[in-house]
């Protein structure tokens, strides 16, 4: 088992430690209120603040794209030539001539039947292999199914495991089923970094946005994500602004650094700089790597590399 921690231990986490599993703490999750009417007006002072890309800002955000493809008809072709994308998302004669040769994007993401296919397809490189788990996307199978779901996808090889949440847990209140659920998730992931999806449009609140996250770093996750990608409502702002602050919440708190990752929904370059600037703003310049921010936006690829392609 992992170490347990005091939530307000803060005992000085040594550089690079990982978010380790935390007691639970029902009183600090109840405590946790958000007011909306204050959320949008800040995202829309950020939206208003933010430039509009350059090349620095559309190369970062393309480093920290999960390339991703969770589709009933993937194939292993399929995987093979996104995997061939995230190698060289972008000629090498822009890279050259931008200064940035070598960028790669930060991982692939794929279903289980194809880990394999892609760590083959990345062998050589830095990139890793993520796979979604845990009852993808509902997270509404069996509990022992899910957690063998993670241990089978570890085993296969994958390095980073995108867990999802019961929601219907979260709309009940149930925060201690939930981080009962995410331990064992964290526990079955082993040196794997393990991405906890809480699905914030299916959330119904903003408080339940910031309890879900809260939630979700008390029992261990390495990032928290907004969506499967396959809700009504995915990646937002708003959601990146309440998400960003319950991370430097945490961090103030327990000495500890957890990931953000928005998810679906994102598909312009133009859309890039706001979630920059929240993450800039909120929990400084180390959340601009892909250690600690991604985008799980492939749509986006595209239209960041025509736009970079054009400049």
């Amino acid at each position: 088992m992992h170490k347990n921690l005091s939530v307000f231990s803060n005992d000085h986490a040594p550089a690079g430690a990982r978010n380790p599993v935390a007691a639970f703490d029902a009183a600090l999750i109840n405590a946790q209120s958000v007011d909306e009417a204050e959320v949008a007006r800040a995202v829309a002072a950020f939206a208003e603040q933010a430039p509009s890309p350059g090349a620095p800002q559309l190369l970062n955000a393309l480093r920290c794209i999960d390339l991703t493809t969770l589709s009933s008809d993937d194939t292993p072709e399929r995987v093979k030539a996104l995997c061939a994308k995230a190698r060289q998302p972008l000629s090498r004669d822009k890279q050259a001539a931008l200064g940035r040769e070598g960028i790669t994007t930060a991982a692939v993401c794929v279903y289980h039947a194809f880990i394999g296919t892609a760590l083959e397809a990345l062998a050589g490189t830095a990139v890793p292999v993520a796979t979604v788990s845990a009852g993808f996307p509902h997270g509404l199978s069996p509990l022992r199914a899910r957690v063998l779901e993670v241990k089978e996808s570890v085993a296969a090889g994958a390095h980073e495991i995108d867990i999802v949440i019961d929601r219907s847990k979260a709309l009940t209140g149930d925060w201690q089923g939930i981080y009962d659920e995410v331990c064992l998730f964290r526990e079955a992931c082993g040196e794997a970094h393990l991405k906890a999806i809480i699905g914030t449009g299916d959330l119904g609140t903003l408080t339940n946005v910031a309890k879900a996250s809260l939630v979700c770093m008390m029992a261990g996750a390495d990032f928290i994500k907004t969506s499967t990608g396959k809700e009504t409502v995915n990646a937002t702002p708003e959601f990146a602004l309440v998400m960003a602050r319950t991370i430097a919440f945490w961090r103030k708190s327990t000495g500890y650094k957890v990931g953000f990752k928005a998810a679906g929904g994102i598909s312009k370059a133009k859309e890039v700089p706001v979630y920059l600037a929240i993450m800039q703003s909120v929990l400084g310049d180390e959340w601009l790597q892909p250690n600690l921010f991604r985008i799980g936006a492939s749509r986006l690829l595209g239209d960041i590399v025509e736009t970079l392609e054009r400049s």
